[in-house]
């Protein structure tokens, strides 16, 4: 199974980035225009907040001694620990996000690939079923991360009830689009807020943070190919849980592109994240390099970011398949509307949590979208994507075009 995995993974980290290519060339100074476009700012603080989770926080401080075991972990020893933790979440997979938010912004309309209902019922489980897995992650690292409610490992049920409170605090925001707006300014001016407030906790300095950056460019960027394809199942792991994600983040983000043209988007995406999450990494990295421990305030600060990161982004997803699925606020009222996605999310939470669910199987279902999506082009949309020199008509740059959707 987990050599047809590595297969899977492998031809679809292949295919999107020869169709990111593709789009590039073909496109090249096209405008892209969505729907509700917002400034420059305000669209990467959405794409920032809606295509990261919890893990973003969470993660890093527990991987970096695995990325340094040489003796345990040889499949990492091709570059330092700050490298690899960057190589997971920055820089080549954002060419994902901007294949699919170029996609559902520009093709989609003309394609409409998506409104196909065999097609829409699959892209909506996966939707549901990753909002799911989001949560459950914030579930089994909360514990690590707030030892003073219990043990430390032990999820009790305390924590359980804060994941509730999570996932209600965002089906109640996705009930109007314009909380977007300010939830994804909000967590992207709190997550730069905890950067600067544990650099200056640490000590880390100019200097220590421009060595740590450095020693991460370098180590990454020399062995960016190595990143291409799974390094080993952990790498291979993250791979499919960018996959998961790539589609409906798209299909989110893709109305608030701004008029960026196709070059400018790509790089856009690829550089403008990149550069937070290498300082949050190299920042974090000095606290583990240097055993400074991550207790009280710290971790209290730690844990609110991540609350902000995981409610920004099941809202976002939250919105994506209730608009999808026409289960909207208006249709079934908002206490309706808020309840059932509750019941939902938290119930798939609990599935995920006990591993019922893998984020892998998803990956591999949105792989298989991609593919059938551009064979389907192929064999009769063809023309149409040919023909394509412009956004669509009616996507103006009208950037109060947000203060009047729902």
């Amino acid at each position: 199974m987990a050599t047809f995995l590595s297969m899977i993974i492998t031809f679809g980290i292949a295919l999107a980035l020869l169709l990111v290519a593709f789009c590039v060339v073909k496109w090249w100074n096209l405008r892209a225009i969505g729907v509700t476009p917002v400034p420059l700012f305000t669209f990467m603080a959405i794409l920032f907040t809606s295509g990261l989770d919890v893990g973003l926080i969470m993660f890093p401080l527990g991987e970096f001694p695995t990325y340094a075991d040489a003796e345990n972990a040889a499949d990492y020893g091709f570059t330092n620990p700050l490298a690899i933790e960057f190589g997971f979440w920055g820089f080549l997979i954002w060419s994902f996000y901007f294949l699919t938010s170029f996609y559902f912004c520009v093709i989609e309309p003309r394609v409409k690939f998506f409104e196909i209902p065999f097609v829409r019922l699959l892209n909506n489980i996966v939707i549901v079923g990753t909002c799911a897995f989001t949560a459950s992650l914030f579930l089994i690292y909360l514990p690590f991360y707030i030892p003073e409610v219990g043990d430390g490992e032990t999820v009790i049920t305390t924590f359980y009830l804060i994941v509730f409170c999570v996932i209600l605090a965002a089906a109640y925001s996705s009930t109007d689009i314009k909380f977007v707006r300010v939830l994804s300014v909000g967590s992207t001016v709190l997550f730069l807020g905890l950067i600067v407030f544990m650099w200056l906790y640490g000590g880390m300095g100019i200097g220590g943070l421009a060595t740590n950056l450095s020693d991460l460019t370098t180590g990454y960027f020399g062995n960016i190919h190595k990143f291409a394809t799974p390094i080993n199942d952990y790498h291979e792991f993250y791979l499919f849980w960018w996959f998961a994600w790539s589609i409906m983040i798209g299909q989110f983000t893709s109305r608030f592109v701004g008029g960026l043209r196709t070059q400018y988007l790509l790089l856009a995406l690829l550089v403008i994240p990149s550069i937070p999450l290498a300082i949050w990494f190299s920042v974090l990295y000095h606290y583990y390099a240097n055993g400074i421990e991550t207790t009280g305030l710290l971790n209290i600060s730690m844990v609110i970011v991540g609350v902000t990161f995981v409610i920004n982004s099941l809202d976002s997803l939250i919105r994506l398949y209730s608009d999808n699925l026409s289960l909207t606020p208006a249709k079934l009222g908002k206490a309706g509307y808020v309840v059932g996605n509750v019941a939902v999310l938290f119930g798939l939470t609990l599935a995920f949590q006990s591993q019922w669910l893998q984020i892998q199987w998803i990956g591999a279902v949105v792989v298989g979208i991609y593919l059938v999506c551009v064979v389907y082009i192929l064999v009769k949309k063809r023309a149409e994507v040919a023909g394509i020199t412009a956004s669509p008509e009616g996507n103006t740059l009208d950037f109060a075009r947000i203060d009047s959707s729902h």
